[in-house]
């Protein structure tokens, strides 16, 4: 079998948290989904998200399945605790060892967060409308920890050179905070913009009390061989999973 696709997060974390984003390697799904979707609810064939899944639990020795979320690009944030539910959420914190805090994304930024003493770690899903809704301050705040103990790090997304919006993206984003006009350059036409998620994200971990905050810079449109991305593939794509668990 092949090994799966899995890039550790690179940071700062302490022993004993593991974090990171799986790739498009190791999996059995085909065609659009080739070869490691992990996403349940992008049209692939059932058995084989399955099996990739299964992978996913040998392939990093996960104790507990991940908490896998119905994300609605809001900004709740639930428990990962173990269970058969499926909570609608765009966000999961962790207190206890062995539980798996999981994002499914295709473009949208993955947000991974633990704590310096690695007693809590959390995942939450950027996509637009949850990052100008606030789901990264929700997310900080559910750890229950004093945010300036917290570090981030941001898994691959959509660059700045493919994520290009309306008018109405910057303004919500310029409405929560003026300062998020330094993350829009102008498009190609009128009313278009190029939005920089990655550095969206930095201003709202800023806003919510988060220093330290690494990656970024990966772009899910243009590492085709590498990445899922909604936008390049047409809406036909698998999901990556960006995971944070403790031991």
């Amino acid at each position: 079998m092949e090994p799966i696709g899995f890039l550790p997060a690179e940071w700062s974390a302490p022993p004993g948290v593991h974090a990171g984003t799986s790739t498009r390697a190791g999996g059995v799904s085909a065609g659009e989904y080739a070869s490691f979707n992990l996403g349940d609810r992008a049209g692939d064939d059932p058995a084989a998200v399955a099996e990739n899944r299964r992978r996913l639990r040998v392939g990093l020795n996960l104790v507990h399945e991940p908490r896998w979320l119905y994300q609605v690009h809001g900004t709740r944030v639930v428990p990962a605790t173990p269970g058969p539910e499926l909570p609608e959420a765009d966000a999961a914190v962790a207190a206890a060892p062995g539980e798996v805090c999981a994002v499914l994304t295709a473009d949208c930024l993955p947000v991974l967060l633990c704590d310096d003493g690695g007693t809590r770690v959390a995942a939450a899903h950027g996509g637009w409308r949850g990052l100008a809704g606030g789901i990264l301050a929700e997310t900080v705040a559910a750890m229950t920890v004093p945010p300036a103990t917290v570090m981030a790090w941001l898994g691959p997304a959509i660059g700045p050179a493919a994520f290009e919006v309306g008018d109405e993206v910057r303004a919500a984003f310029v409405a929560r905070d003026p300062d998020h006009a330094a993350a829009f350059a102008p498009g190609a036409a009128p009313g278009k913009h190029q939005a920089d998620i990655y550095a969206l994200a930095r201003r709202e971990l800023a806003r919510a009390g988060v220093a330290r905050v690494y990656g970024g810079g990966r772009c899910t449109v243009t590492e085709a061989d590498t990445f899922y991305s909604y936008r390049r593939q047409g809406g036909e794509c698998g999901r990556m999973a960006s995971l944070i668990w403790r031991d």
